[in-house]
């Protein structure tokens, strides 16, 4: 009888023992089958989204002007030369400190002087044996006072002083910004703001609830100017940004 009891003891773990991996099968296929739906609801939900561009824009004056002022002399007699480029180099640094451009904001250099006839090759009719060549280079922050001397070299040239780009000296001005980094937070939102404005439109024509930002990339700041006013900047950026979309 004990045997007996026993042998069907054992044959009720035998069952359970067999059934034991069963379930636990079951049970993994059960969880396996929960974390696919809310994988692929998740990878369904991330391939929803927008890309919009948002612009910036901001037209803003030049703080900082370079302006080289270019001038030559020639003559036969060397030393007559010097005492011409002496002149001229006087005469454009009263005329700069006259009109409000301090020592610090003039730049000199020295005076590049050629005798022609000493070169391999000798022009004919040669009138002038000797040329000499300078510039005086004004950088400053009063850009619209150095505009208003820029209209008004006339004046220097009525004193006897020859302007001009004769022997490879460029007389034209170049205007610069300065202040990018101090304007690049307020245009960084507002073109953000713009770029959202978009996708909220989209969102909306498509009967989707917009979401949070998927992506985004600031892009590069630009600056540019007009050739007939390059005093003048203007500064743009572009944001290329993606907008998780909800149905």
């Amino acid at each position: 009888m004990e045997q007996e009891e026993k042998r069907s003891a054992c044959s009720c773990c035998d069952g359970q023992r067999r059934g034991m991996p069963g379930c636990a099968v079951m049970i993994g296929l059960i969880v396996l089958g929960i974390f696919t739906c809310k994988g692929l609801r998740s990878i369904a939900e991330k391939d929803q989204f927008v890309t919009v561009k948002g612009l910036a824009e901001r037209e803003v004056m030049a703080n900082k002007v370079v302006w080289p002022i270019p001038y030559y002399c020639v003559s036969n007699d060397i030393q007559r030369l010097y005492d011409e480029l002496d002149k001229s180099s006087n005469a454009i640094v009263t005329f700069l400190k006259q009109n409000g451009i301090s020592d610090d904001e003039i730049i000199l250099s020295t005076p590049n002087v050629t005798d022609r006839l000493a070169q391999s090759y000798t022009p004919e009719n040669l009138t002038y044996r000797y040329q000499g060549r300078d510039v005086i280079t004004v950088s400053s922050g009063q850009v619209e006072k150095v505009i208003g001397l820029m209209k008004r070299q006339i004046e220097l040239m009525k004193q006897g002083v020859n302007i001009g780009t004769e022997y490879g000296y460029g007389g034209e001005a170049t205007f610069e910004y300065t202040g990018l980094n101090g304007i690049k937070p307020e245009m960084i939102e507002e073109a953000t703001r713009n770029a959202r404005a978009v996708a909220q439109k989209f969102a909306e024509d498509s009967e989707s609830e917009l979401g949070g930002i998927r992506n985004a990339n600031q892009g590069q700041f630009s600056i540019s100017s007009d050739e007939t006013t390059p005093h003048i900047k203007n500064i743009r950026v572009v944001t290329t940004i993606d907008y998780i979309l909800k149905n």
